[in-house]
C-alpha cells in the first residue's frame, strides 16, 4: 500500500487538491447563493416564496449524480449555442460543471439552514433594530445573518463535510479528484488497497473540517458569553 503513495504521490495531492477546492468553493459559492434563497422563501410576496420553494425541492428531492449528470451531459448538447455566447469554455470542463453542481446542490440545503435560523430569531432583536433606526437591509446584514449564522454553525458544519463526502461523484465525469485518481489506479493496477488510501483522504479532510469548526464553535460561544 505504501507504495502506491510513495509512487503516486503527484497523483494524490493532485486529486486531493481537486476534492478540496470542489468541496470548499461549492460551499462559499452556495451560501452567497443561499442567502437571497431564503430570503426569496421568507418572502411575503407568495410568486416568490413559491419559486424559491419550487427550486428547494427540486435540487434537494433529486440525487447529487443527476445533477451533475444534467449539468454536464444536457449542456454538453447545446454547445453551440453556449460556444455563440461565449459560455463554451466553462460547460466544456468537467470541473467547473461540478462545481456548478456543488454551488447549485448545496444552496438548496443552505438556503433552508438560514431559514430555520432567521425563524428562530427573538422578536426582541428585530425591535433593538427598528429603535436604532436601521433599514430592513441594514437589519438583515447586522443583526439577523450574523446570529442566523453564529446559531446555525453545526449545520454548517455538516452540511460542510457531506459536500465533501458527496464530491466523490464528480469522478464520473472525468474530473480527477481523489477517487478519480483512485478509479484510474485500479485500472492500472487492480489493487484493492488504492481504495483504502483514497478513504483514509477524505477522513484525513474530515478530521480538519472538524477540528476547525470546533474551534470556531468554541470562540462563537465565548464572543456570545463575553458579550
Amino acid at each position: 500500500m505504501l507504495s502506491h503513495i510513495t509512487d503516486n504521490l503527484d497523483l494524490w495531492v493532485h486529486g486531493l487538491q481537486n476534492t478540496v477546492s470542489l468541496t470548499l468553493l461549492g460551499f462559499i459559492f452556495g451560501f452567497f447563493a443561499a442567502i437571497p434563497l431564503a430570503a426569496a422563501r421568507l418572502s411575503k410576496y407568495r410568486a416568490l416564496s413559491g419559486l424559491a420553494y419550487t427550486y428547494i425541492y427540486l435540487v434537494r428531492g433529486t440525487p447529487l449524480l443527476v445533477q451533475i449528470f444534467i449539468i454536464y451531459y444536457g449542456f454538453g448538447q447545446f454547445h453551440k449555442e453556449l460556444r455563440a455566447l461565449g459560455l463554451w469554455w466553462f460547460f466544456r470542463d468537467a470541473f467547473n460543471c461540478g462545481l456548478l453542481a456543488f454551488t447549485l446542490n448545496s444552496a438548496a440545503y443552505q438556503a433552508e439552514i438560514l431559514r430555520g435560523g432567521i425563524l428562530a430569531i427573538p422578536k426582541g432583536t428585530i425591535e433593538a433594530g427598528l429603535a436604532l433606526g436601521l433599514g430592513r437591509f441594514q437589519r438583515f446584514r447586522l443583526l439577523i445573518l450574523p446570529i442566523t449564522v453564529a446559531r446555525m454553525l453545526p449545520a454548517f458544519g455538516n452540511e460542510l463535510v457531506l459536500l465533501l463526502k458527496a464530491s466523490a461523484l464528480v469522478s464520473v465525469i472525468t474530473v480527477r479528484d481523489v477517487m478519480g485518481q483512485a478509479r484510474y489506479l485500479f485500472g492500472e493496477t487492480f489493487d484493492l488497497s488504492i481504495f483504502y488510501i483514497a478513504a483514509a483522504n477524505y477522513l484525513i479532510v474530515v478530521l480538519v473540517i472538524e477540528a476547525v469548526w470546533r474551534r470556531l464553535e468554541r470562540r462563537n460561544v465565548w464572543l456570545a458569553y463575553k458579550g
